[in-house]
């Protein structure tokens, strides 16, 4: 929901970032997996329960997130690239609610159970949409170059980094805020079934 406001306020600077790393020579696929092996750290780090440790590593492999794709646009995009950044994103979006469940399981597990459910739904209708889209010939442009289409939704992520945070700072409120999010990935799937009836309606 508030990608795009959050994009035109970092993207300046991390714009700024990328034109130096690529200039060093590093390339877009190396930034995208030092964030997804930051982001396991994390995850190691919350399941023995480092939740501040955990929540420092969280953001520096969000960084590198949005890294690796103003990286890949001052180098060359590429399809491996966009691959491993979708594949490895979603690896992380896993890592962190499983590892809450590992910390805690008789408190977390239903709930960190509950929203990687709703994070695989969340998932497949993004990558099934952008599927079709790309099909169709559809281009979004409102969030800049990128390999796939992306779609919209009230659970983004935007959204997704700022609870896992609210997790790190806040540990033994983590099935409270798990469910609230879990309901608005939900909102959001049926969101992008609607919008797909919209769009792809022969």
């Amino acid at each position: 929901m508030f990608d795009n406001t959050v994009r035109r306020w970092i993207d300046p600077p991390i714009n700024r970032i990328a034109k130096k790393l690529a200039a060093y020579g590093i390339s877009a696929n190396m930034v995208t997996i030092f964030g997804f092996l930051t982001g396991a750290i994390a995850a190691f780090a919350i399941a023995y329960e480092y939740y501040y440790v955990a929540l420092v590593v969280i953001l520096i492999s969000r960084l590198a997130d949005g890294l690796d794709g103003a990286v890949a646009r001052v180098n060359k995009k590429t399809d491996l690239g966009g691959f491993l950044d979708i594949t490895l994103d979603f690896f992380f979006y896993g890592m962190i609610p499983l590892a809450f469940v590992f910390a805690n399981p008789a408190a977390n597990a239903a709930a960190g159970a509950t929203l990687i459910f709703t994070f695989y739904t969340t998932g497949a209708s993004f990558l099934a949409f952008a599927l079709m889209a790309e099909k169709r010939g559809t281009n979004e442009d409102a969030r800049g170059s990128k390999s796939i289409v992306y779609t919209t939704g009230l659970a983004e992520a935007t959204e997704t980094i700022a609870v896992f945070i609210l997790f790190c700072l806040f540990p033994s409120w983590f099935p409270v805020i798990a469910y609230s999010f879990a309901a608005l990935c939900l909102i959001t799937v049926a969101a992008r079934i609607w919008l797909a009836v919209q769009t792809f309606t022969e």
